[in-house]
């Protein structure tokens, strides 16, 4: 082999390399990109779950009657100070609503959260009166 054939293989292997090179680079500028986009992302989803979060803390710590909703409130008129332990299905059939287990469950779950809330108590599993109400 000549000097000027291994100098042209190596002319040729040096530009592949090159090219290469570039391509490499051109992919990572794409990629630090599209993680900088991820990362922005990812940071604005922090925001919002700290600011909804808060939000919900806030609503569910209040007891002040303006911030429930008419829907508890209107569970809440249902239980009485001289009334026994309540279970969702009788506060379902107290409010006339259905008796399903859809029914019955979103009941429930508001049930809880007025314990949350310290309205109510849960004095056995699943049976509920007034705070500071004997069954």
């Amino acid at each position: 082999m000549n000097t000027t054939t291994v100098l042209g293989l190596i002319a040729a292997r040096e530009a592949a390399a090159s090219a290469t090179r570039d391509d490499l680079h051109q992919q990572q500028a794409k990629l630090t990109a599209e993680v900088a986009a991820i990362d922005a992302e990812l940071a604005d989803l922090a925001t919002t779950r700290h600011t909804l979060t808060k939000i919900l803390e806030d609503e569910v710590t209040s007891s002040e009657p303006a911030v429930i909703s008419e829907l508890y409130q209107q569970i809440l008129a249902v239980f009485t100070p001289d009334r026994d332990a309540l279970r969702a299905k009788d506060v379902c059939l107290a409010l006339e609503i259905g008796t399903e287990a859809k029914d019955t469950e979103g009941i429930r779950a508001k049930l809880k959260r007025l314990v949350n809330r310290h309205t109510l108590t849960e004095i056995q599993p699943g049976q509920f009166t007034l705070i500071g109400t004997r069954a």
